[in-house]
C-alpha cells in the first residue's frame, strides 16, 4: 500500500512529508520525501497556539487561535503531500491513506496515577476534503486513554526499519528532535522505549534567545564553550532522569532557568552535555546492552553533540544516513507505518513502549474518497 506520512515537530521549522510503501508490519519500499517549511508568519500563528495552549492548559474555554493554527495546518500539509504525490507521479486519491500527527500543542504524562493528557491540534476532516483521500489521525488519545503515556510512537516502525536493513540486535536507535528518546530492539524483537530528556529543545531555545538564530549549527558555538558544573547539577537533580521508563515529556517541561546569566558559548555547551548525559542515562537504564546507537533527529547534525553521546554511552554511534535510513524522514515515514496500521487493526503502543496493560491500536480515521 501506498501511504504519505505527515510530522510537524515542537521546532515549528516545518512539515515533513514522505511517502512509504508498506503493510504496516514490513517497509517495502520509500517513496518521495521532502520538507515544506513554514513561512515567518506560518511559524508564527503555529507558535501562539503553543503559547496559548501553555497558558490555557485544558482550563477553561478552548483558545481561539487554534482555529487559526488548523487552517495553517491543513493548508501547509496538504501542499506538503501534494508535492511529494508530484514527485512521485501519482494524484493524492492514489494513496492508500494519509498519516497525520498534527501539531502538538500541550502533553502531560501520567502521574501519580493520575490519567495523563496530550493534545494535538489539526483539521484531519479539512484536510481529507481537499486530497479527497483517507486520512488517518489522532495517534495518541487511545494510548492515553487507556494509562499509557501516548509517547513514544515510533519505536514499531524502528523495529521494522532495523528488519529492513537486516541490522543484528539488540540495537538501540536515538530520535534527537525537541526532546529526546530511546527505542531499544532487543534481541528477541521486543521494544523498549522512554523519552530520554531534552533534545535540541533547549539549545536551540537558549541559542535564538541570544543570538536570534535557529540553531547552533554543527554545535560550533558548544564547543569553544565550557560546562557549568553548577548549572548541569541542577539539570540533572530532576527525578525524571532517574524514573523507571515508560515516561514521556513536553518539550516546555525543562526551562532554561539554570542557564540562563551564562554565556552564549558555556550556556550551549552546558545544555549540550545535558542531551548528552541523560541519554547516556536513558541507554543504562535499558534492560539489554545495546551493539550500537543509531541516531535520528536534527540532533543528529550536531557534530558536538554526536560525539558527547559516543563518549558518554561508550558505544558505536551511527548517523541514520550510514545504515541507508533517511534521518530526516524518519517520524513522517513512521506516520505512514502506522497509518498503515490502523488500517490494518495491528497494535502500535505496547507495554514497553508506553506503559499500556497490553499492545494495543488506536487512532482514527476520516474518508475523503
Amino acid at each position: 500500500m501506498k501511504w504519505i506520512g505527515l510530522m510537524s515537530g515542537t521546532s515549528l521549522d516545518g512539515v515533513d512529508a514522505a511517502l512509504l510503501e508498506t503493510d504496516g508490519e514490513r517497509l517495502i519500499r520509500f517513496g518521495p520525501g521532502l520538507e515544506r517549511a513554514y513561512s515567518a508568519d506560518e511559524r508564527k500563528v503555529l507558535q501562539s497556539a503553543v503559547d496559548a495552549a501553555l497558558q490555557w492548559r485544558w482550563q477553561g474555554d478552548v483558545p481561539g487561535v487554534f482555529a487559526e493554527a488548523e487552517a495553517v495546518l491543513t493548508i501547509t500539509h496538504a501542499e506538503a503531500v501534494e508535492a511529494v504525490c508530484a514527485k512521485a507521479g501519482i494524484a493524492p486519491s492514489d494513496l492508500d491513506g494519509v498519516g497525520f500527527h498534527g501539531q502538538t500543542v500541550l502533553h502531560q504524562a501520567p502521574k501519580d496515577r493520575v490519567p495523563g493528557r496530550t493534545l494535538q491540534i489539526g483539521d484531519a476532516a479539512a484536510l481529507s476534503a481537499r486530497l479527497g483521500c483517507r486520512v488517518v489521525h489522532d495517534f495518541r488519545s487511545a494510548d492515553v486513554a487507556a494509562g499509557g503515556q501516548g509517547a513514544p510512537l515510533v519505536p514499531v516502525y524502528h523495529r521494522a526499519l532495523a528488519e529492513w536493513s537486516g541490522l543484528e540486535r539488540p540495537l538501540a536507535v536515538l530520535n534527537i528532535g525537541g526532546v529526546a528518546n530511546i527505542t531499544l530492539i532487543g534481541s528477541d524483537g521486543t521494544l523498549t522505549a522512554f523519552d530520554t530528556g531534552p533534545g535540541n529543545g533547549l539549545i536551540d531555545a537558549f541559542i535564538a534567545a541570544h543570538t536570534g538564530e535557529a540553531m547552533d549549527k554543527d554545535g560550533a558555538i558548544a564547543a569553544r564553550g565550557r560546562i557549568h558544573e553548577a548549572a548541569f547539577a541542577e539539570f540533572l537533580s530532576n527525578p525524571y532522569f532517574t524514573a523507571p521508563g515508560p515516561k514521556s515529556l513536553d518539550r516546555w517541561d525543562f526551562s532554561l532557568d539554570a542557564v540562563r546569566n551564562l554565556s552564549l558559548e558555556d550556556g550551549a555547551a552546558t545544555l549540550t552535555a545535558l542531551t548528552a548525559k541523560t541519554a547516556a542515562l536513558g541507554v543504562a537504564a535499558l534492560p539489554e546492552a545495546p551493539e550500537r546507537l543509531v541516531l535520528c533527529g536534527g540532533g543528529r547534525r550536531n557534530k558536538t553533540l554526536a560525539e558527547l553521546i559516543a563518549a558518554a554511552t561508550g558505544l558505536k554511534v551511527y548517523s541514520a544516513e550510514a545504515l541507508g535510513w533517511r534521518g530526516d524522514l524518519v517520524e513522517a515515514e513512521a506516520f505512514a507505518f502506522l497509518a498503515a496500521r490502523v488500517a490494518r487493526g495491528l497494535p502500535y503502543t505496547f507495554p514497553g513502549t508506553t506503559g499500556v496493560s497490553a499492545p494495543m491500536g488506536g487512532g482514527k480515521v476520516v474518508n475523503g474518497k
